[in-house]
């Protein structure tokens, strides 16, 4: 039986709409549509080997008091030890987690460290030299990607003490270092982002951690704390009409509902509130038919202006490990490539060079001998379309090219992720790209109706990692999504009703 108090559904039971849910007060009803057999959204932990795989969020990023995802996640005792220490939660990364790592490059050989270090050293200057351009009118370049190169190359003729050898080693690492920023930010090429608002997104401080029982732990939490029956899975979502007046069928006198959400299966929901947690990446391909009416053109503005890419995992298990110990991340650098040269388009022969490397999940006694790679943008997708066999072979190719052992053992299973091949996702996370701004974010984060003093006031909602200004592209920006929006109904729930006016 529906309470006879504001009837709110929410699309989407990721982090977002899982938050909402937990936040929300006063309402006559609540109802949380999930299109896949699971919450959690892009928090997806599997078992693989002898523990888990993060398919999707993997750390918490800025593990501090700050952070509300670590704040849950310590209340429900869901961290290990290391992340709860005081000294940890006051490491400021930037957003680059400093794992004990080894480079190899592509002669088969590991690199000098103190050359990776110079030239990792100059990248993460020039990045930093960024923030600079922050609401300025005139950047110097549209995108981080040219700016970048355009500064490396400035600095070409002093680089490595002018050597030429140890010259074009350190552009190697350059362009290594633009892959993993490509997997940071979720794009293709940094190329697509815009150098303006970069320097809007906020790291928080701590030292990166994991889940050691799986993220999905969280997503598991927030739904038991839940009552029973109000998320509905395999409850995918084909249509929003909203400005409506809808009767509940055979209820003539009845209660007339602004918002009627249509699923997949046939089934109606009706509602004053409905609060949209979607993914960017299925609202740039979707939201035409999506919403009825269509939705106003600031907004659908906002939904192509910014940007959605793909990163992708790929977990290798091995009956031995080949690295030692204490190595936590394995890098790999493609010796003939630099920034100021154009990656080779070929797509189908390299894909497997845009991988950045490979994390080593820690630790072995929990998952095994198990390595995890990364890899964003075109060539991310393009793996998704291969089967394991192919990707397999590719992974254990680029092991015996780095390590120069041609009898290097294959992996003995694999396992990635398919972000953008997801029908209700297409890709894996929100972020500003050239011709865009953080106002953008705001606008898709704003209920419709935009008019204040409509009588039927926030129809529609909007939540998810893409509507946080300064946290895009996290699991804490997608949890303070959902509860601002279950916040704003809230305090409209509250607000005394105005009188007629007379």
């Amino acid at each position: 039986m529906e309470g006879s108090g504001p009837r709110v559904v929410a699309v989407g039971a990721g982090l977002a709409g899982l938050g909402a849910a937990q936040r929300l007060r006063g309402h006559g009803s609540l109802r949380l549509l999930e299109a896949a057999a699971r919450v959690g959204g892009r928090v997806c932990t599997r078992p693989f080997a002898s523990g888990l795989a993060e398919m999707g969020a993997h750390w918490i990023h800025g593990p501090s008091p700050g952070n509300p995802v670590f704040r849950l996640a310590s209340q429900y005792g869901l961290l290990g030890p290391e992340a709860a220490r005081e000294e940890n939660q006051q490491v400021e990364g930037g957003g680059h987690p400093p794992l004990p790592s080894v480079t190899y490059g592509s002669s088969g050989k590991v690199l000098n460290a103190q050359a990776v270090r110079e030239a990792r050293d100059l990248f993460y200057a020039l990045l930093a030299s960024t923030r600079a351009f922050q609401g300025s009118k005139e950047p110097p370049w549209p995108s981080v990607g040219q700016y970048v190169r355009a500064e490396i190359a400035r600095t070409v003729p002093t680089m490595a003490g002018g050597q030429e050898d140890a010259r074009r080693l350190q552009l190697a690492v350059l362009a290594a270092c633009l892959k993993l920023e490509c997997c940071i930010s979720g794009t293709h090429s940094m190329d697509l982002v815009g150098l303006e608002p970069f320097g809007e997104y906020v790291s928080l401080p701590g030292l990166d951690c994991t889940f050691p029982g799986g993220y999905s732990g969280l997503a598991e939490r927030l739904l038991s704390d839940l009552p029973a029956g109000t998320v509905l899975l395999n409850k995918a979502v084909r249509t929003i009409r909203w400005r409506g007046s809808f009767r509940e069928e055979g209820d003539d006198g009845g209660r007339v509902f602004p918002v009627r959400v249509e699923c997949e299966d046939g089934d109606v929901f009706l509602a004053d509130h409905v609060i949209v947690t979607v993914p960017l990446g299925f609202l740039k391909e979707r939201h035409q038919e999506f919403f009825q009416p269509p939705l106003p053109e600031r907004k659908a503005q906002a939904i192509r202006n910014l940007g959605f890419g793909t990163n992708n995992k790929i977990f290798l298990e091995f009956e031995q490990p080949f690295w030692e110990p204490e190595q936590q991340l394995l890098e790999v650098v493609w010796e003939d490539e630099s920034p100021l040269e154009e990656p080779d388009a070929d797509l189908e022969a390299n894909w497997f060079k845009k991988l950045i490397g490979f994390v080593v999940l820690q630790p072995p006694e929990q998952h095994g001998h198990v390595l995890c790679g990364f890899i964003a943008g075109k060539e991310s997708e393009h793996m998704e379309t291969l089967s394991d066999a192919e990707v397999l072979s590719a992974m254990t190719h680029v092991l015996r090219t780095m390590t120069g052992n041609p009898d290097l053992p294959a992996p003995r299973s694999v396992l990635r992720s398919r972000w953008h091949s997801a029908p209700y996702t297409r890709g894996s996370y929100s972020y500003v790209a050239v011709g865009s701004s953080g106002d953008d974010i705001d606008v898709l984060a704003q209920p419709l109706p935009e008019d204040p003093r409509d009588p039927r006031p926030l129809q529609l909602l909007f939540a998810g990692e893409a509507t946080h200004r300064t946290f895009y592209s996290t699991t804490h920006g997608a949890l303070l999504s959902g509860w601002r929006e279950a916040e704003r109904l809230n305090q409209l729930f509250q607000a005394p009703v105005p009188a007629p006016q007379s």
